[in-house]
């Protein structure tokens, strides 16, 4: 069966990257979205509404540039790409597989992941120096992945069932749309094995797009930002960030992740997204 004939699921595509890496469509106006008082009902109803607004965009591909940066200002350079494919499985998400091409010390270097909800994600790596492929310890997510400032689970696709959640108030969204009004809200994570006690979330109420999440440590500490710019719509239906800044507010490092070629409906298939993929995909 192919993960399109499953039944429809509630799946937010956020940083993703991969899938936390793509951004959600678009709202076409905040009045069609109903919201109820109750701040945690709000807090998901919010949610549910930036999911829905996702939903059907089948497969994408796109190539990005990571920007490593260092608290000295010295910065170093990488070069991947990333395939998603869609699930409809109210019990799992997004399936992502991103590879290096640049430089060639990491050239061929893949991640795979499918996405769950409550339970952990299942992630697999493509290590080509040693032609091996290493599962991801589901209590080891919260770190780094290849040195940037994104842990593990920040490469996955953002589930609505994975966290609870709360409105806290309606304010300016972060510069540059500082003339546009955000919900910001708080999730909490549900899963287990998160690096993360809360993060707070400032969506768009014009186009329900994220514009900036503030991720707090297992210490309660806010420990890194991320913001969303140069958003671009495409099919007439879907937005995408095309620039991801994440950055570390206790060791000053940071991350940028530039988006380009972005297509849809690839006809990428469950094939594609297997561990033998893992090995091909060089």
């Amino acid at each position: 069966m192919r993960i399109q004939d499953l039944p429809r699921g509630r799946v937010v595509a956020a940083v993703a990257l991969a899938a936390l890496m793509l951004a959600p469509a678009t709202v076409r106006a905040a009045g069609s979205v109903s919201l109820p008082d109750d701040p945690a009902a709000r807090g998901l109803a919010i949610a549910e509404a930036t999911d829905r607004s996702n939903q059907g965009f089948g497969d994408t591909k796109a190539s990005m540039k990571m920007i490593l940066e260092n608290a000295y200002g010295e910065t170093s350079e990488r070069e991947l790409r990333s395939m998603t494919l869609e699930n409809s499985n109210a019990e799992e998400g997004d399936w992502t597989l991103n590879v290096f091409d640049k430089p060639r010390d990491v050239d061929g270097t893949a991640l795979l992941t499918y996405a769950k909800i409550l339970e952990p994600d299942d992630q697999w790596m493509y290590l080509p120096a040693v032609k091996r492929v290493k599962r991801i310890s589901s209590v080891n997510k919260s770190g780094p992945f290849m040195g940037s400032e994104f842990a593990f689970e920040d490469f996955s696709s953002t589930e609505v069932g994975k966290y609870s959640y709360k409105w806290l108030r309606d304010e300016a969204c972060p510069a540059p749309v500082a003339d546009r009004t955000c919900h910001v809200t708080e999730r909490y994570p549900e899963y287990e094995h998160s690096g993360y006690t809360r993060q707070t979330v400032w969506t768009d109420t014009t186009d329900y797009q994220p514009r900036r999440i503030e991720y707090f440590d297992r210490k309660d500490q806010l420990l890194k930002t991320l913001t969303f710019d140069d958003y671009r719509l495409y099919k007439d239906k879907f937005w995408r960030a095309h620039d991801l800044f994440m950055e570390n507010v206790v060791t000053g490092k940071s991350t940028r992740l530039t988006w380009e070629q972005y297509s849809f409906g690839n006809g990428l298939t469950q094939n594609d997204f297997s561990t033998n993929a893992l090995k091909r995909a060089r």
